[in-house]
Parts: structure tokens; C-alpha cells; sequence
């Protein structure tokens, strides 16, 4: 069994490739149950968590990811999220290889996004407004670079000087990045908004948005987690990465429940759209916009691509 550090786990998952891992991820035979939460009390009554996402192939591959959040963690200097995915062989269930967890999570999140907007958003989209600053966001452009004509990059968060650092990042990484402050105004001017926030409040208005757009909301993954407020998916014609997004985001499950839109308004998923490969797309001044809340079938699928790159490293 082969352990892979940080760095080598973002080696073995290269966008390009990773989205098309995903795409042919989603369109296999898989099996992928709700994630399991476990709930670990404390003596101080702060409950830590333990997350397990298992998923398998009929034949070929299966993997778990495990996940520990802690939040007294900061006391200690310590992360409060500890993640780790073991792949195994399908046949015999041997371990086979053991990725980062966080590594494997960020950038197959922004690949996921990435994927969907490459099978909705206007083909010529070429201006993306990253809203939000984290691990995720930072990888968000380089995702969608390789799905799109990807220009110019707009960089928001609530505190500008995160917005400044990621938008330097991004520039001495090789993109066109800047930082905005005036996020309406921003929004305007975008092709594709990719909101990758912890936001419980709406951050983006459905006024705001402008016929032909593409909005991918990321960060919400709690039914009181908001990016958008009604109106935005109310306009819009809205996809999902899975079910699970209809009850785990505020995003999709508050319009449903208050009657905002209803299930047969939801036009599919991201395996509707990966088996379907085409653009459903309407027109040109149509709004689309994707909720992903992430699946344990983007989690195995990039993790056989890393296991096929090490074994063709080695070979």
C-alpha cells in the first residue's frame, strides 16, 4: 500500500484529467450510500465528529473517505479537520492506497463545479467572479480553466485583504486575477459566479443577476447555510451534483419546503448531465445555476485517477 503526502496527493489529481475522471466517475456503475455521522461526546459536552464516505464499483475499485472534525482542536494550534481516503481493490478488498483527504476534497469539489458548468454554462464563458477566499476557492479557477475559456478571474470575500491575497496568488500562479469590493457590480460583469462562502445569509441576489449567466454555489451544506437568496433560484434554471443536495443546502431545501420552486423544478442531476453529454441549455440569456453539497462517487473516481498516475510513475 502506497501513502500519499499533501503534495503528492494534488500531483496525482491534475485538473484536466480530473474532470474527466469524474465525467466517466458519474457515468459508471457505483454505489454510493449517505455519508455516515458519528457523534463523539466529550467530558465538556462539545461533541467531535467522525464522517465516513464509502462508495464502490461492482467490479474494479472502492474507497472510504474518513473524516474526524474537532473543534477544541484550535485550542490545542491544532486544524480542527483531520481527513484521509483509503482506496481499496474491489476483488479482495485490500488497501491499496491512502490519499490526503483535504487535498482530494478540495479539488475535487472545484472540479465537480467545474464539470457541471462545462455541461451548462455558455461555452464562450470567459469571466469568473470567485466569491470567497478559502482552500476551495483558491482552487476554483484552475478547475474551470480547464472546462472553459477561462480569462479573467474577479476575486471576492468579506474581507478584502483574503481577496487581495488570493488574487496575488492567483496572478503568480499564471491567471488573471484582481480583487473587487463591490460585489453587485462584480456579478454584472461575470460570466460564471462561484460562490465557495459559509455564508448562512444570502450573499448573492437573484436581482444582481444578468441573462446568459452561470451561478455554482459550493459552500452550503447545511439546511441553515445560504449563498442565495430565492429569487436567484428562482430565476434560474437549477441543477444539482446529487439528491442529497434537496435536504442537506439551505440553498435547494428552503425554496423547496416554503413552495419558492418545487421538486419537478429541479431539471437534473450531475449524472443526468454526465450520461446525457450534451448542453441542455435553452438559449443564450438563459440562467443556469448548480448546487453541489459533494458525493462519495467524485471522491473514488479521483482517487482511481491518482492511483493510475502513481502506477504509471512507477512503470
Amino acid at each position: 500500500m502506497q501513502l500519499l503526502s499533501l503534495e503528492e496527493t494534488r500531483n496525482a489529481l491534475p485538473f484536466p484529467a480530473l474532470l474527466e475522471a469524474l465525467d466517466e466517475g458519474f457515468r459508471a456503475e457505483c454505489t454510493s450510500p449517505l455519508r455516515h455521522h458519528h457523534f463523539m461526546e466529550n467530558a465538556n459536552g462539545a461533541a467531535d465528529v467522525l464522517l465516513l464516505m464509502p462508495a464502490w464499483q461492482n467490479a474494479g475499485w472502492g474507497g472510504v473517505k474518513i473524516v474526524n472534525v474537532h473543534p477544541g482542536n484550535a485550542d490545542l494550534g491544532l486544524p480542527a479537520i483531520s481527513s484521509s481516503y483509503i482506496l481499496f481493490d474491489r476483488k479482495t478488498g485490500q488497501h491499496k492506497l491512502i490519499l490526503d483527504g483535504g487535498e482530494l476534497t478540495a479539488r475535487r469539489t472545484a472540479a465537480a463545479s467545474a464539470l457541471a458548468a462545462k455541461r451548462i454554462a455558455r461555452p464562450d464563458s470567459s469571466h469568473l467572479l470567485v466569491v470567497g477566499s478559502g482552500r476551495v476557492a483558491a482552487n476554483i479557477p484552475h478547475a474551470y480553466r480547464a472546462a472553459l475559456p477561462i480569462e479573467t478571474v474577479s476575486v471576492w470575500n468579506r474581507t478584502a485583504a483574503n481577496a487581495e491575497r488570493l488574487a496575488e496568488n492567483l496572478r503568480a500562479e499564471g491567471i488573471d486575477a484582481k480583487p473587487v469590493d463591490d460585489l453587485e457590480r462584480a456579478v454584472g460583469k461575470a460570466d460564471i459566479i462561484s460562490c465557495a462562502t459559509l455564508s448562512k445569509e444570502p450573499v448573492v441576489k437573484g436581482a444582481w443577476l444578468k441573462p446568459g449567466q452561470h451561478v455554482d454555489l459550493i459552500g452550503s451544506f447545511t439546511p441553515q447555510m445560504r449563498e442565495v437568496d430565492d429569487e436567484a433560484v428562482q430565476r434560474a434554471s437549477v441543477y444539482i451534483d446529487t439528491d442529497h443536495a434537496k435536504v442537506e443546502s439551505g440553498d435547494i431545501a428552503v425554496p423547496l419546503q416554503s413552495g419558492v420552486i418545487a421538486d419537478a423544478d429541479i431539471c437534473g442531476t450531475l449524472l443526468d448531465l454526465c450520461r446525457d453529454n450534451r448542453n441542455p441549455r435553452k438559449s443564450d440569456d438563459e440562467i443556469t445555476l448548480f448546487k453541489g453539497v459533494g458525493t462519495a462517487i467524485e471522491d473514488l473516481a479521483a482517487a482511481i485517477l491518482a492511483a493510475k498516475l502513481v502506477a504509471g510513475h512507477r512503470s
